[in-house]
């Protein structure tokens, strides 16, 4: 057997089904034998693209996504996207193709694992072909257990050499115990004694919860404590439709109704959350408040530069599970924020503006999220950009749907598609959406042809605002010319037809309906270019470039 085919072997063991990459000399061999092993494989317009899409399949299958490149420039296209995965704990295999060992005078040569450092993923070296299957085994294992990016460097060299000892592979999961890590009862009894002692208890539920899936621990608690409920950006809109006292974001994507009362709090439970500077405005949002925290890191600083008041290292599931009996034998049962006042209080939160901002020709942003949210159904999950057109989106969004948020992760714009596609593509090339700027999806436009040539019925609504409309803002702040920032667009509902999807631009709300009811009939690859105006300013905007309290 050769190395390549022992590695293929071995990547199949490890449960991988799709790979998005592109062929060349260095990983050709490789990418062979997984075809004759039943892997589907994506070929790309950009390994970086790839990469993006590797992620967001892990995010939505779950497990660690695989991506591939050829040795040298094929390497080093990677470098944005892996460091994007990399800021948000994204389980990811690369195998990338190696100039034959040690020839430092090869064109493509490149030293691998300095760069691999340089872009924040871990490292890994066949260096022989006895080490072949370990290297596999090593790299899925430490993406598994410590969520993270590894590159699997292999020489072309050593790939096509002979392996003449071949074992039964033994995949990482089988060197992987997963247990429930309990809760000290000792820390939830100091846990308890805050709450006992608080009148407005607010729960902020982040990512780690909802991967923990403890939603019905979390609403027992919430029953248990009169509490509001809250979310990260990474867990947007999870739970709203269970709850009448949800108050959507924490932080600085909130609404002004919600952070009038979650100043109130004078506790604050939170739930597989980092309490980052932005989901607590570096505590100045909760001034008042004791802070209990339920991880299973070992410790964490929150966004104010403090630890919690009382801190529990257990999974989501058991701490809430354990605090909530153990209040429930003091007994203690909070009235709270659960009162008739407050539930009409936040029914302002669904409210459309009175008045849209109208201009010929381009739309409200605010209009065409309210008319995306209602228009498209529920099941449909959402992936979210970055950039000032994602703010109004970020915020307005209010169905209840899966949301994905690409905000934070190293600032990149052009990710969010990608990540949708190979979201899709895990969940099996199921309807979704994704919400991006004009600026971002013409970055990688030409991944929109990867999606119509494997017919992956993602729906890009491109909120065009003809220019950098982060920078846009940004400059007209800071007394700069913002004309700078404006970048002309070609009608890109015509581009997406010619590249083989679905399209249409768009400058009316009808015009906008009449578009996704299109695509809500027949599903397949579409753009929709929604013509905006830019006399709109995002609330988090109006909030950090002019200190308006809105």
């Amino acid at each position: 057997m050769k190395v390549y085919e022992a590695l293929a072997e071995a990547f199949v063991r490890e449960g991988t089904s799709d790979v998005f990459g592109m062929m060349g000399d260095a990983n050709m061999h490789w990418m062979a034998a997984l075809a004759d092993r039943g892997v589907h494989l994506y070929e790309v317009r950009h390994e970086g693209s790839g990469l993006g899409m590797a992620d967001g399949w892990a995010r939505g299958a779950g497990r660690p996504g695989v991506i591939t490149t050829t040795s040298g420039p094929g390497v080093s296209q990677l470098a944005t996207s892996m460091i994007v995965a990399s800021r948000a704990g994204t389980p990811l295999v690369a195998f990338c193709g190696e100039t034959p060992l040690g020839d430092e005078g090869a064109t493509q040569y490149l030293d691998q694992r300095r760069f691999a450092a340089a872009i924040e993923c871990e490292f890994i070296h066949v260096t022989r072909p006895e080490n072949a299957q370990e290297a596999v085994r090593q790299a899925f294992y430490l993406a598994r257990t410590e969520s993270k990016p590894v590159m699997i460097s292999a020489p072309f060299d050593v790939q096509v050499a002979e392996l003449d000892d071949y074992e039964e592979y033994l995949p990482s999961t089988t060197l992987i115990r997963t247990s429930r890590l309990l809760p000290d009862p000792v820390d939830v009894e100091a846990a308890c004694d805050l709450v006992q002692n608080a009148k407005r208890v607010v729960i902020i539920a982040g990512r780690g919860a909802r991967k923990a899936d403890s939603g019905e621990q979390i609403l027992a608690l919430q029953e248990q404590t009169g509490a509001l409920l809250a979310t990260t950006l990474q867990a947007k809109n999870w739970l709203c439709n269970r709850s009448d006292f949800h108050v959507g974001l924490s932080g600085l994507f909130g609404d002004k109704t919600s952070m009038e009362l979650l100043q109130e709090a004078d506790c604050v439970i939170a739930v597989g959350a980092s309490l980052n500077h932005y989901t607590i405005e570096s505590g100045y949002l909760y001034p008042e408040a004791k802070y209990i925290q339920i991880d299973t890191a070992p410790h964490l600083v929150m966004g104010n530069g403090r630890t919690a008041d009382s801190y529990l290292q257990a999974d989501a599931v058991s701490a809430v599970t354990e605090l909530t009996r153990a209040l429930k034998e003091r007994p203690v049962r909070l009235e709270g924020y659960h009162t008739d006042a407050v539930r009409q209080h936040l029914t302002a939160r669904f409210q459309p503006p009175a008045q849209y901002m109208r201009e010929p020709g381009r739309l409200d942003p605010r209009e065409a999220i309210w008319i995306l949210d209602h228009e498209l159904p529920g099941e449909m999950g959402l992936v979210l950009g970055s950039g000032h057109q994602t703010d109004f989106g970020t915020m307005l969004f209010q169905r209840s749907r899966d949301v994905l948020s690409n905000y934070g992760m190293f600032g990149a714009i052009g990710q969010a598609p990608l990540i949708a596609l190979g979201q899709l593509i895990a969940q099996g090339n199921r309807p979704g959406f994704v919400v991006e700027g004009d600026a971002s999806f013409l970055m990688h436009l030409s991944e929109f042809e990867t999606a119509c040539r494997y017919d992956v019925p993602l729906l890009v609504v491109v909120m065009n605002d003809q220019g950098l409309g982060a920078e846009y803002h940004k400059a007209k702040a800071k007394g700069l010319d913002p004309e700078l920032a404006t970048i002309s667009t070609p009608e890109l509902g015509t581009v997406a037809k010619a590249l083989g999807g679905g399209g249409a631009t768009v400058r009316t709300p009808q015009e906008l309906r009449d578009a996704l009811a299109e695509y809500v009939r027949a599903p397949r690859p579409t753009v929709i270019d929604v013509r905006i105006t830019r006399e709109v300013l995002s609330t988090p905007y109006r909030r950090i470039q002019y200190g308006e309290d809105v």
